[in-house]
């Protein structure tokens, strides 16, 4: 009976060892270098880093969903970096885990401060994965921009507005999606039976791509909207890109080379309170080589018609 319990015994520490094979020097390899690929360049690699659901500033999310939150960071901040005060890490091993404990001294926009932070690691496949990410809720300046709760309303709208294409002429499948305004209120106004909107800041809306190389497009006013493929419209090899700019009683369609940024043509606005249920197709149509026809809403004699007209693009 002696010899069972000691061959028990045995069995579970060599149990645990393979469970939890890495010691603290690993763990400080592991977070100091998770810090360092906190940078545009470096970001692609933060998602092997996190189990597949993480506990993330509070909250539950997928790594998916933490990587798309790291990215519209880098997106706001291209100069953001962070590193650990001084190289002090408080490592706590528990059953199974480590907590790691440090203060994380963050700059951006030319800003700089320091947060304890939070992170708990678990081995898997013989390499760490973080369980949880957060910093102390006495932490001053939580309302700060980099943190997630001031991106959460941008990253579900940006997830949901994502449309592909070759924006760059490479050949290869890119993305495009929406920065939305944070919105601060909506009121209706009775007088003139619409919605007024109030901004967090500027009302403006952001195209990015996931391609770096191509620079965000912004469009000034636009708070809602839905984007477009529109093919390559001036022989250029490149996808354009559609963005509509949806208010209550009128839709604007701008229609942007995606490789410069340009505007192609004057924005198609359609008065959605006379000319309903219009598509795409009914507004925009390519029609020749680097030649479009536009179809736009226009006040003649007191009433509202449409009228086409033919662009030629450069």
């Amino acid at each position: 009976m002696k010899y069972l319990m000691s061959s028990l015994l045995v069995l579970l520490c060599f149990a645990c060892n393979e469970v939890n094979p890495k010691g603290e020097k690993e763990v400080q390899q592991f977070v100091k270098q998770w810090n360092e690929d906190h940078t545009p360049l470096k970001s692609p690699y933060l998602e092997r880093d996190y189990m597949d659901v993480v506990t993330y500033y509070g909250k539950e999310r997928t790594k998916n969903q933490v990587q798309q939150d790291k990215n519209l960071l880098f997106q706001q901040f291209p100069d953001y970096t962070q590193r650990i005060l001084n190289d002090k890490l408080q490592i706590t091993k528990e059953a199974g885990s480590y907590l790691v404990t440090f203060t994380k001294h963050v700059t951006y926009n030319g800003i700089t401060a320091d947060y304890v932070t939070y992170l708990s690691l678990i081995t898997k496949n013989g390499t760490f994965k973080i369980l949880r990410e957060e910093v102390a809720e006495n932490s001053k300046d939580l309302e700060a921009p980099i943190f997630p709760s001031t991106r959460e309303n941008n990253m579900l709208i940006s997830h949901n507005r994502q449309v592909f294409g070759d924006f760059n002429g490479d050949g290869l499948s890119d993305y495009a999606s929406v920065i939305p305004p944070e919105i601060q209120s909506t009121t209706k106004t009775n007088a003139q039976s619409k919605d007024t909107v109030a901004c967090k800041g500027e009302c403006n809306s952001t195209i990015i791509f996931s391609n770096k190389d191509l620079k965000p497009i912004t469009i000034k006013g636009a708070y809602k909207s839905q984007l477009e493929n529109l093919k390559d419209l001036n022989s250029d090899g490149a996808d354009e890109i559609g963005f509509w700019d949806i208010k209550p009683t009128t839709k604007s369609l701008y229609v942007f080379n995606a490789t410069t940024g340009a505007l192609l043509t004057e924005p198609i606005v359609i008065n959605t309170s006379v000319h309903k249920n219009l598509k795409l197709i009914d507004v925009f149509k390519k029609t020749g080589t680097n030649k479009i026809t536009v179809t736009h809403s226009e006040e003649v004699n007191g009433k509202w018609i449409l009228q086409s007209e033919v662009v030629l693009l450069d």
